[in-house]
């Protein structure tokens, strides 16, 4: 018998056409089968029986290899889980009042349970215990003591009830909520259930572990609809109504930038960067995923809301854009005519700031950065007396009256650390030296010929050697810092490849400064990287990120998805949406909110803001490649 024959017994019938059954009794077109043949279809089912046995089914494939059931915890495969149960909730609920739980920043399982009870019957326990509450009043006021003021207010609380309940525009319902937690380690669970047990207390919800009927609330959680441990709390249909989650993947505002479509239900993610507590922004991702592409759309889409733009541009993948939009690009080169003098002021002295402090501090990092990134202790001494002497050659002081005078150059600081009598000097002016005579000459020892005043403006480091880039977009960055504290307005600061300044501390520091104070000048601070591990392995790097109410997420490779799934708290699924993205999908992270998008330029924007080699090549050949 061929494995065709078997099809017919797994639906349960016959292979006999005019079989039927008949309360038990087989019949072959009315007549009585006979022994014989029952024999056969009973073979014939045993052997259909243990054929079904062979055969892989969903249960099997779904099945953990084991469950462990705890005292408080479960061990399914190999994650730990834990279950809670609410035990008492706030006197008085807002709408969202649920939002921490929704966007808790760990995953976690909700399960929530609504009983409709009849309004008949609970006025009837109304009417006995309003009575019980009146009766102990006028017992205490007749035996001369006061009356209990919580059984007052109890009882005006429930004559409330009663009465809404009676006129209809309240209801009464039973609500259950539980909660499962769960992790790698035991040691992250507990982590993760303290967190979760403080963020409860903090909306004003007891929550209790379920012990010993771990497997009863853990059944509750998933999606079975059955509510095995039964720990119901009375809510009036006001209150329950608050219980919902009004938290949605949407986010859609009124006014601001549109990033692009949410691939959770095709709305389109309308944002305002600058409504959330800072406007800093990180981008992450590898190369080609569309960081550059995502990071240009908005900056022309800014623009047309009134905000300026300035770029820190390494590859010059920002000059076709910028030329659009009429605005300046500023190229660096050794030979070129632009410059900037890293020990200029912006000679607008202010009493609230001691800007030639900060300016020395500034120039101090710079000259650490040149010589390699360290200095001992001596070092850093004399470093700091030969800056301020520059300074002082030049008749400016910290008196703000005198920063307006000519500053010094790079050149003057080398004179003085030859002429100081320490042999650390010595060895600093050689280090220094081809910074002014020798290789790198021509870029760091010029006087300034730069004075922005675009509302798109573009500096490019593309013309400079890898040495000198990370030097150059520190320079940049104090200029253009120096030049937002000057006149306050609404900005974006984007820094492409801001990995290169990760490289020194120096610079790092000063990246995580500029993003701390941006706020109080009304910066945005965007910063790009494609490589994610150079930029989370410095604590500055993970200090900007969380300095940055904005986050964006693209294709990452298999090396950085797992830190990222660390430092944002990513579900597994999150992971591997990020691992499988295309061009321009990823993670849009907007405060305690993210969505999955899709980034979407119109044609017009496409064809100014695209770097893909082969469409760049069709349009200069004038055709398709």
């Amino acid at each position: 018998m061929g494995l065709l024959d078997f099809i017919p017994f797994l639906g349960g019938s016959s292979s006999k056409p005019n079989q039927q059954n008949t309360g038990g009794q087989i019949t072959a077109a009315g007549s009585p089968v006979s022994a014989r043949e029952q024999a056969i279809l009973a073979r014939e089912r045993d052997i259909v029986a243990r054929f079904a046995k062979g055969l892989i089914d969903v249960k099997d494939i779904i099945a953990p290899s084991a469950i462990e059931v705890n005292f408080n915890n479960l061990i399914i495969g190999h994650k730990y889980f834990r279950s809670y149960f609410a035990v008492k909730y706030p006197s008085v609920v807002s709408p969202n009042w649920l939002e921490p739980l929704i966007n808790f920043e760990y995953p976690v399982d909700i399960s929530t349970f609504y009983y409709p009870r009849d309004t008949s019957e609970i006025l009837k326990i109304l009417k006995r215990k309003i009575a019980e509450m009146q009766a102990t009043l006028n017992l205490q006021t007749q035996s001369g003591k006061p009356a209990d003021p919580i059984t007052k207010v109890q009882l005006e609380d429930a004559l409330q009830f009663q009465s809404s309940l009676a006129d209809g525009s309240e209801k009464y319902f039973q609500y259950a909520l539980y909660i499962t937690i769960h992790a790698e380690s035991l040691e992250e669970l507990e982590q993760i259930a303290k967190n979760l047990e403080s963020t409860m207390a903090a909306i004003g919800v007891i929550i209790k572990v379920a012990t010993l009927q771990q497997e009863e609330c853990f059944q509750s959680c998933i999606p079975y609809g059955q509510d095995k441990i039964q720990q119901l709390y009375n809510f009036d249909t006001t209150a329950i109504a608050m219980t919902f989650p009004f938290v949605s993947s949407e986010l859609t505002q009124e006014r601001g930038v549109l990033y692009g479509v949410n691939l959770h239900n095709s709305s389109l993610v309308i944002f305002d960067r600058f409504s959330l507590p800072n406007a800093n922004s990180v981008v992450l991702a590898t190369s080609g995923a569309g960081k550059s592409y995502t990071v240009k759309l908005e900056a022309v889409r800014s623009l047309m809301m009134g905000v300026d733009i300035i770029i820190i541009d390494p590859e010059k993948e920002f000059d076709r854009l910028c030329e659009a939009v009429g605005g300046e690009y500023i190229s660096f080169s050794q030979d070129g005519a632009q410059k900037l003098n890293p020990f200029e002021l912006s000679g607008l002295g202010s009493e609230e700031e001691d800007e030639l402090r900060f300016k020395i501090l500034t120039v101090t990092g710079l000259i650490r950065m040149m010589m390699g990134g360290s200095l001992t202790a001596e070092e850093a001494a004399i470093l700091d007396r030969a800056v301020i002497l520059a300074y002082k050659e030049k008749g400016i002081t910290p008196d703000p009256a005198t920063h307006a005078n000519e500053a010094p150059l790079l050149e003057d600081l080398y004179k003085i650390l030859n002429a100081m009598a320490e042999d650390e000097a010595h060895s600093m002016a050689r280090r220094l030296e081809k910074y002014i005579k020798g290789s790198a000459a021509g870029v760091f020892d010029r006087r300034s010929t730069v004075d922005v005043h675009n509302t798109f403006t573009v500096f490019s480091i593309r013309d400079l050697t890898s040495e000198l880039r990370p030097l150059a977009m520190y320079t940049m960055l104090d200029y253009i810092w120096n030049k937002v504290k000057r006149d306050r307005r609404k900005r974006l600061l984007i820094i492409d490849e801001a990995w290169l300044m990760m490289q020194y501390e120096d610079a790092a520091r000063f990246v995580y400064s500029v993003a701390k104070r941006a706020r109080k000048y009304a910066l945005g601070l965007t910063t790009i990287t494609q490589d994610v591990d150079d930029f989370l392995n410095s604590d500055y790097g993970k200090a900007i990120i969380n300095n940055s109410s904005m986050q964006m997420l693209l294709k990452q490779s298999p090396a950085a998805v797992d830190k990222l799934k660390k430092v944002f708290y990513l579900t597994d699924g999150e992971k591997q949406f990020l691992l499988s993205a295309g061009i321009g999908q990823g993670l849009f992270f907007a405060g305690a909110n993210h969505v999955a998008i899709q980034v979407v330029a119109s044609q017009n924007e496409h064809n100014l803001i695209t770097t893909n080699p082969n469409e760049l090549l069709s349009e200069d050949r004038g055709g398709d490649v």
